[in-house]
């Protein structure tokens, strides 16, 4: 059967996902929520296609079955749980554990059965299982945004499922006999080329959509445990369970040496009010900081900068964009924290300290960036493109945000790995940043300089959605 979605030569894992998410909406194919962007679809007959999870002969012969929380795998849940089957659902983004065991109440009916396999009886009917329990696993179902019939899977970027199925392999919950089986629409099959592959990706055994049943053969081995260099400290603050995993690992005496994140700088930590400008800072500021710029300077730039721009709030991201902080016009975090701390606890102080920049970078400009989209997505893409740059100012707000590589080469690398980059259907430019100022603060030294006809824009009303106040700058 010929793919719905052609796939061009050339084409990344991100591209892969945009036109998947694209075609998804332009045809209509999903229910709830919507946009399907940044997710897992919910496409519209997930539940005939999740019946026949029970048709396949492992799902007969298995005990212990684990589902994703995905919306689209509700009807899979249902599935093992009117089979009394063991149904192990991941905690959500693995914020306070690995898995789930679901435990509907005794004589449970098929509607209380369903309303155990929602996303609500989740977390009304489970029971925590530890890294120690002695679990195993015999089939796996997992969403995804794409998938090939030779068995090769895109999921929607953050690498949960891999990371989940690391873990297992690493507490000896799955092994080679494990089926892996994703549940999608028939769009959602395309061709992925194998050289997007990489050692983590997880591949799949069977394919689940409203009209086919596909067993794909794949050849590719699965991960077989984590791959520490994969990931950063980071990561391991966002999910406490891997740092347990590392320690039993690293106690075990294996290699558990972590990667290198790229360093993402922030904005200034002005907010843009011409009176709060030259209120005296803590005396740790005098200091020059590790680009060269002394306090009295960039007081200086923040004035004048503050008399061309109306007042703005800056959103601030840890690094995935997942979980994101927010400094108010009276510049206070949403938990009341003040500005410095703040600053601190995001990227800068200590850690920006340890990780010294070189005194000349070359800076790349990224603009036309989509209302919403995260920074996590931006560094995916620019992962994917082997164009993660030694750091990131990110200023969502305004549709932009400033890379800084190593050289011109790194740059110009940079620029041509770029072009032609669409997230959530929307083209990005990129182009070398106006002003390249060796050591400064690519957000600060590459800032467009404000049309001086017309009146000052007013800023919009804040952008509610998540919790996040953001201001937008022309």
């Amino acid at each position: 059967m010929e793919p719905m979605i052609v796939i061009k030569p050339g084409a990344t894992k991100w591209d892969i996902r945009q036109k998947v998410w694209d075609y998804i909406e332009e045809k209509n194919l999903a229910n709830f929520p919507r946009p399907v962007h940044n997710r897992i679809p919910n496409f519209k007959g997930a539940f005939a296609a999740c019946a026949k999870v029970s048709e396949l002969q492992v799902f007969t012969q298995t005990a212990e079955v684990k589902v994703d929380p995905d919306k689209p795998l509700e009807g899979a849940r249902l599935e093992v749980l009117q089979a009394r089957k063991t149904l192990l659902v991941p905690t959500p983004r693995l914020r306070t554990g690995l898995f789930n065991k679901i435990t509907p109440p005794q004589g449970a009916s098929k509607e209380q059965l369903r309303t155990c396999s929602s996303s609500q009886g989740v977390k009304d009917f489970s029971v925590p299982v530890g890294l120690e329990a002695k679990v195993m696993v015999d089939l796996v179902v997992v969403g995804s945004v794409a998938v090939s019939e030779k068995g090769l899977r895109i999921g929607k970027g953050e690498g949960y499922a891999d990371m989940e199925y690391g873990m297992m392999a690493s507490m000896g919950a799955v092994n080679e006999s494990t089926v892996v089986v994703t549940v999608v629409h028939d769009c959602q099959v395309v061709d992925i080329p194998e050289e997007l592959m990489e050692s983590h990706d997880l591949t799949v055994d069977y394919i689940l959509t409203p009209t086919r049943v596909i067993k794909t053969n794949c050849g590719m081995p699965k991960p077989q445990g984590i791959i520490w260099t994969k990931l950063d400290t980071e990561k391991l603050e966002k999910i406490p369970i891997l740092k347990k995993l590392r320690a039993l690992e690293e106690q075990a005496g294996k290699d558990v040496t972590l990667g290198v994140a790229p360093v993402v700088a922030e904005p200034d930590l002005h907010t843009g009010q011409p009176k709060r400008q030259t209120r005296r800072r803590p005396k740790q500021n005098m200091q020059q900081d590790a680009e060269g710029e002394s306090k009295q300077e960039k007081i200086a730039e923040a004035e004048q900068r503050a008399r061309q721009r109306p007042a703005r709030v800056r959103k601030e991201s840890r690094g995935d964009g997942d979980h994101e902080a927010e400094i108010s016009k009276k510049g206070r975090g949403k938990r009341g924290e003040n500005i410095k701390e703040r600053g601190q606890e995001e990227g800068g102080g200590e850690a920006m300290s340890q990780r010294k920049l070189p005194l000349n970078v070359t800076t790349v400009y990224v603009g036309g960036i989509p209302a919403g989209l995260r920074v996590s997505e931006l560094k995916t893409a620019l992962r994917e493109r082997e164009a993660a740059p030694l750091r990131l100012t990110w200023q969502g707000a305004q549709h932009r945000a400033f890379l800084d590589y190593s050289d011109p080469q790194a740059a110009a690398q940079a620029l041509e790995a770029l072009q032609g980059l669409s997230l959530n259907g929307h083209s990005l430019q990129a182009e070398l940043a106006k002003s390249q100022r060796g050591g400064k603060r690519s957000g600060q030294s590459s800032r467009r300089p404000r049309p001086s006809t017309g009146p000052k824009p007013k800023a919009p009303a804040p952008d509610t959605e998540g919790g996040t106040n953001e201001n937008t700058e022309e």
